[in-house]
């Protein structure tokens, strides 16, 4: 069910960003006077077509959903009638030309706008960022960090979550190589500042979570080993365990935290054990006998119990981002600069060796993320959406042949030339182009595979 839910959020989004971004084509073209002969989400065989407009105009749904296209009358593509000339493509002044085709990468822009836009007046739900855990030795070690501390700024720039304090440190990291974090400590009135050396973005910029590189764990609740929900004629019910038992060991084994409890459990399929208790202050043994289940072709131990979680504890540290109209308009622009500028850095560490190619994905990691950001919620999926469709609309932009800004090139060469470059030449440019983007669909599926088989 999840890679059927994954899937059908990976097809909802691209088919959406796919109809922006060929809308752009589309309506700039028919505003400069250029005839458009079809309009197709997917590639492949239509599974849906419906013709209207005095230009009979096809619009169609394909059967692959990796893409999409608008076709216009073009001298180069088929006979052009006399009295469509004016028309076609090929015809148009090289400034109408460039308009129509940057159209397309320039919509991918002004929809992660709008995304955001929604975002931010919906509500971005995220997390304090409050440090779990510093590894020994690490980047933050070294800066002094500890357990506790709650990063307020990076470079004087608020980080309100997770999620902004991350994208704050690799933009900074990108840009001055050494930030300064203002962090509250705990049982601290004051204010402390700390520096933070990130100037071996090799090593930040190879796959993997950045925090985890940093040497941080983000706080997460402890939960104890203490019940909180049992399943109906479950095991842990027939034998008498209740709602508010404390674990204290089990076959002697002390019990500290929850996954102790779990992980013991799951050891052992249909076995006794022995179970010590704290029940309301008094001690309880009692014995258990677990029950099996399958699970990804393992036999593990169950018992029908959840934990108890301290709602109020996790209510604390959540925080809930939203503006009004007028002042999430400006957020949502200043959202996708900052995106598309880390973006374009990411990629020129990637072209000079400086990040990891593990790091381009291919469908199924962005489906997996689709999926995901569906199942948190609107908010979430507008937010993942705004992201792929300003990486779409830079990658759109990249001179190269086949690409809007392998054309674009083209076209600003006949600016200078003052006649267009030859049909050997955008030959030759159409089959680097397809090698080259061969070649990165190529590298993107290897590291999905990788990913899947790790």
């Amino acid at each position: 069910m999840s890679i059927l839910f994954n899937l059908l959020a990976f097809i909802v989004a691209v088919g959406i960003l796919v109809t922006f971004n060929e809308f752009g084509h589309y309506w700039v073209a028919r505003k400069m006077g250029v005839k458009v002969l079809r309009f197709s989400v997917g590639f492949g065989k239509p599974l849906w077509t419906y013709i209207a407009g005095k230009d009979r105009t096809e619009y169609v749904i394909a059967a692959i959903p990796l893409g999409g296209y608008v076709k216009m009358l073009d001298e180069r593509e088929g006979e052009v009638q006399a009295g469509e000339l004016e028309r076609a493509f090929n015809r148009q002044q090289v400034g109408k030309r460039i308009a129509i085709v940057a159209a397309g990468p320039i919509f991918n822009f002004i929809f992660a706008i709008l995304a955001y836009w929604f975002m931010f007046m919906i509500g971005v739900n995220g997390i304090k960022p409050i440090i779990g855990e510093v590894t020994p030795r690490s980047i933050a070690a070294e800066a002094a960090m500890a357990p506790g501390d709650h990063i307020l700024s990076v470079n004087g720039e608020p980080t309100p979550t997770w999620e902004t304090t991350t994208i704050s440190l690799l933009n900074q990291a990108l840009e001055t190589g050494t930030v300064t974090l203002e962090v509250q400590r705990q049982d601290e009135a004051q204010l402390r500042k700390l520096w933070l050396d990130l100037s071996d973005t090799r090593h930040l910029l190879d796959e993997g979570d950045l925090l985890e590189k940093l040497g941080i764990s983000p706080w997460r609740p402890t939960i104890e080993p203490v019940i909180g929900k049992l399943v109906e004629g479950g095991a842990a019910q027939r034998a008498d365990l209740q709602v508010g038992d404390r674990i204290i060991s089990a076959d002697g084994e002390a019990m500290s935290v929850w996954t102790d409890w779990v992980n013991f459990i799951r050891a052992r399929p249909n076995q006794s054990i022995t179970v010590l208790l704290d029940r309301e202050g008094n001690p309880i043994t009692l014995e258990l006998r677990t029950e099996a289940r399958q699970e990804d072709g393992l036999t593990l131990g169950r018992i029908g119990a959840y934990p108890h979680i301290d709602r109020d504890e996790i209510a604390a540290m959540r925080v809930l981002i939203s503006y009004g109209p007028i002042e999430s308009l400006f957020k949502s622009v200043e959202k996708t600069w900052e995106i598309g500028v880390l973006t374009l850095r990411v990629m020129w560490r990637l072209i000079t060796g400086e990040a990891s190619l593990k790091n381009i994905s291919g469908p199924v990691t962005i489906a997996e993320f689709a999926g995901v950001s569906a199942t948190i919620g609107l908010s979430a999926f507008l937010g993942a959406l705004a992201i792929f469709s300003i990486s779409i609309g830079i990658l759109n932009l990249l001179p190269v042949p086949i690409l809007d800004g392998g054309h674009l090139l083209y076209y600003v060469i006949e600016l200078i030339k003052g006649s267009p470059v030859s049909e050997t030449t955008e030959a030759v440019g159409q089959r680097l182009g397809l090698a080259m983007l061969a070649g990165l669909m190529a590298l993107a599926f290897y590291n999905d595979f990788l990913r899947l088989i790790d």
